[in-house]
């Protein structure tokens, strides 16, 4: 991890975010996290393959680390699939037994945020992580790696 920033679709993501990258594709801890550019088509073979392999790595080394029993892959690609970054980009998700009542309501949670908004400020109730809190963790997961 040379660089000192990443883009995120219009975004500039600090390297301190970032715990794992490969010459395609990196792993970043999330502003906002669940526990929520390019589109997925135009990506090249070598891009698609490299993307899967990352979210692979990521996703056996954060299972372990949460101590979860499963995983959460999740793509949207596109406006109308709930992507908000115009950039492709995978949700690597740990999943423990219960975390939620039904499987599928993961899958429901941004339309739930948008009702919800409509009800209170979701601003007041979801913050943003300080860059502290993010570098923290990222480098709890960039240990994983090493």
């Amino acid at each position: 991890m040379e660089a000192s920033a990443y883009k995120f679709g219009p975004y500039r993501i600090d390297a301190r975010e970032v715990f794992h990258a490969t010459p395609l594709s990196y792993a970043m801890v999330n502003l906002r996290p669940l526990l929520p550019g390019q589109r997925f088509t135009d990506l090249s073979t070598d891009e698609t393959s490299d993307l899967w392999v990352t979210a692979k790595e990521v996703g056996v080394r954060l299972e372990q680390y949460h101590k979860a029993s499963s995983l959460t892959f999740a793509i949207q690609d596109g406006p109308q699939a709930g992507q908000t970054v115009p950039h492709v980009h995978i949700h690597v998700i740990p999943r423990k037994k219960g975390d939620f009542e039904n499987n599928d309501e993961i899958y429901d949670i941004d339309v739930k945020e948008k009702e919800m908004k409509e009800k209170l400020d979701l601003d007041v109730e979801r913050k943003d992580r300080t860059m502290e809190e993010m570098s923290h963790e990222a480098n709890e997961y960039r240990a994983l790696f090493s």
